[in-house]
């Protein structure tokens, strides 16, 4: 026999041992119960006799033990038992005394009246409950050492049979040998979730926190314990309260904040001293996993919003069991389309990237996640290979195109232009005629706030494909392109570089403290993108609303104060100047005059006069004799002539004080 096997055996053997210890422990109290009733029995005033005692006896214990069986009371694991457990075997024993005392009348079985009856089968409850949470207590409180504990430890011993020993974290032991104090904690908010976090902790012997204190605004709660944990008033929680009950975190468990409650609570119980922590815990409005996590504040959340879910069930419908392609699929913007994809069950998910490692990385994400219900499959290769999308397009034949596949960062595309050109643009061109080749239902081109009235080779290329995408109308494949800013963690992202040039002491470097942008999260971005392309009917231009653009400056500032450090003090801000093909601000919109609604209150749609396909053709041939040339230069000026928009930033940034942006800045 394997070792496997036998422990399998060997604790088969423990647990059918433990259920007849059980069920011998509730067959002691149900003779001691009934001995003792019918021996004294005061409610004839004479003692009944011995076949009589038996005979109840032997119906009784009859009732009681089929109704737990059929219950099955004694599969139930009571270290683990809750509410519902204790609830059942109420409920189970109330059917046995039922079931016992209409046995009796029908049988004429002579014995105590009703009321010694129910008093009876009341005792047998209470001490069946009794002795079950005494066994439930010693598993979840076997780490504390205490007087109490260490009195009914034998007690326990004897009752289960085993001897539970007090279990101390070898992580909990200084290297002098003595227990170590875990980390004691402050709970704000003793609702639902924060007394669900306390119990947690309390009876996990191997947590880290010790709750302490709850800290609640509800005046009912204010002066009084849960589970043994005083509750204090918000207004009361100051640092010297703290102090008292030796509070070194404080855990936010309000999961319904809004993101400016959140931002002023912090705040507020940074300045005690103490690390502020939150407590996600999953609710019926989570879009995520439904994961609970004790963390540290991540600073996004304390400067933006909170993220929007804007997926609908059109939405849901209209990518379920569909074939889906997403190009670029390993980036920021990609991989998490490909995720907000995976949930919606599609038919089959292709991943197409030329950069391995990141569609590596999304690959394993989604295979622990979904294992076989999803059909993924990943395509190394380049757009620019005209021959390869060929032969992806013709193996899987998708019916929906998400293309975000694009070089994106502004300077590096500055000095390399005609890979900018050939990548962005021609790339673009090549999954458009694949995608109409191939009779796809729907493409939709993720674009940028940096293509109206670009400054730079990267927002002229990504408006030059917004043209291409828009002379399509007409086309049996629904074209459309989204548009939208910065998202929030996205490779490139400031926010990333200001963490760590903070982590490193300093300085935090922005190129002009003048400068704007829009931000919105990557999940908020993605369900957009897929909602504006579910809607799509042909050459629509969508337009996100990215809500008020925010000032880098103040992002920055912001930033280093929620570190903990004083900015220009602690940590000084430098400007380094704008970049090549940078500009002040950025504009979502071409014709802000010009715009139509849609069902979603986040997305619209610009009206722009579409190129035919003739006007496109003759702009790519120029294009693509420049590109030829392999001669930087001559590429950034054929981009000027092929999109009449493409401005020197020069010019921009002398106007951007009167732009509409600069005054909506926060």
């Amino acid at each position: 026999m394997s070792q496997d096997s036998g422990n399998k055996a060997d604790r088969k053997r423990r647990s059918f041992r433990r259920t007849w210890i059980l069920v011998g422990y509730d067959l002691l109290i149900l003779v001691a119960v009934d001995l003792l009733m019918m021996l004294v029995n005061p409610s004839r005033g004479a003692s009944l006799p011995l076949p009589v005692i038996v005979e109840n006896m032997s119906l009784h214990a009859l009732c009681v033990f089929t109704a737990r069986a059929l219950g099955k009371s004694y599969k139930q694991v009571w270290r683990y038992g809750g509410k519902a457990a204790y609830i059942q075997l109420i409920v189970l024993d109330a059917l046995a005394f039922l079931a016992y005392y209409i046995l009796c009348s029908l049988m004429k079985v002579a014995g105590p009246v009703f009321l010694t009856r129910m008093s009876m089968s009341t005792m047998v409850l209470l001490l069946t409950i009794t002795i079950r949470m005494l066994y439930q207590y010693m598993y979840e409180y076997s780490s504390r050492e205490n007087r109490f504990v260490n009195l009914v430890r034998p007690l326990t011993a004897a009752l289960t049979g085993q001897v539970i020993e007090p279990s101390i974290d070898t992580r909990d032991v200084t290297e002098e040998g003595e227990a170590d104090r875990k980390i004691d904690i402050a709970i704000i908010g003793a609702g639902r979730v924060g007394v669900m976090l306390a119990d947690e902790l309390m009876n996990n012997p191997r947590a880290y926190y010790r709750p302490r204190l709850f800290v609640d605004t509800d005046r009912e709660k204010i002066g009084k314990m849960i589970n043994g944990i005083p509750v204090v008033a918000g207004e009361n929680a100051t640092q010297e309260v703290f102090n008292r009950y030796k509070v070194q975190e404080i855990v936010l468990a309000l999961p319904e904040m809004d993101s400016d409650r959140r931002r002023e609570m912090y705040e507020r119980y940074r300045q005690t001293g103490c690390k502020v922590k939150t407590y996600d815990y999953p609710t019926t409005r989570s879009v995520e996993r439904g994961k609970r996590h004790l963390r540290e504040f991540d600073i996004e959340e304390l400067l933006f919003r909170k993220q929007v879910a804007v997926m609908d069930e059109r939405t849901r419908d209209y990518y379920h069991g569909k074939t889906v392609l997403i190009s670029g699929g390993g980036g920021s913007i990609g991989g998490e389309l490909c995720r907000q994809i995976a949930k919606l069950a599609p038919r089959q998910l292709i991943i197409l990237d030329v950069y391995e490692n990141g569609a590596y990385d999304i690959q394993q994400e989604l295979r622990i996640l979904y294992g076989a219900r999803l059909d993924l499959q990943v395509e190394i290769l380049s757009v620019c290979d005209t021959e390869q999308l060929d032969k992806v397009f013709a193996r899987y034949r998708p019916q929906v195109v998400l293309h975000a596949a694009a070089h994106k960062h502004v300077p590096l595309m500055e000095h390399n232009c005609c890979e900018a050109v050939k990548n962005n643009v021609f790339g673009t061109l090549n999954m458009v005629n694949a995608a109409e080749k191939y009779g796809v239902e729907k493409f939709i081109m993720i674009s940028t706030d940096k293509a109206v009235n670009p400054t730079n080779v990267m927002g002229a290329t990504k408006r030059m494909c917004e043209m291409i995408v828009q002379s399509r109308r007409g086309s049996k494949t629904s074209f459309s392109a989204t548009r939208f800013g910065n998202v929030l963690g996205s490779n490139g992202s400031v926010i990333p570089l200001f963490k760590r040039q903070i982590a490193n002491g300093g300085p935090v470097t922005i190129t002009d403290k003048r400068i704007i942008r829009y931000f919105m999260t990557i999940p908020e971005a993605s369900q957009l993108v897929l909602q504006s392309g579910a809607m799509s009917s042909s050459g629509e231009l969508y337009v996100l609303d990215m809500g008020k653009p925010v000032k880098i400056l103040e992002l920055a500032e912001s930033m280093i104060r929620l570190s903990g450090y004083e900015p220009y003090r602690d940590i000084n801000i430098i400007e380094t100047g704008l970049r090549p093909g940078e500009k002040l601000y950025e504009e979502l919109l071409i014709k802000t005059e010009e715009l139509d609604k849609t069902d979603s209150d986040l997305i619209f749609v610009e009206r722009d006069k579409p190129l035919s396909r003739e006007e496109i053709d003759q702009k790519l041939q120029l294009l693509a004799g420049a590109v030829a040339s392999d001669d930087d230069d001559e590429c950034r000026e054929a981009l000027r002539k092929v999109v009449p928009t493409y401005r020197r930033p020069e010019e921009v940034n002398r106007k951007a004080a009167k732009a509409e942006e600069m005054k909506n800045a926060k």
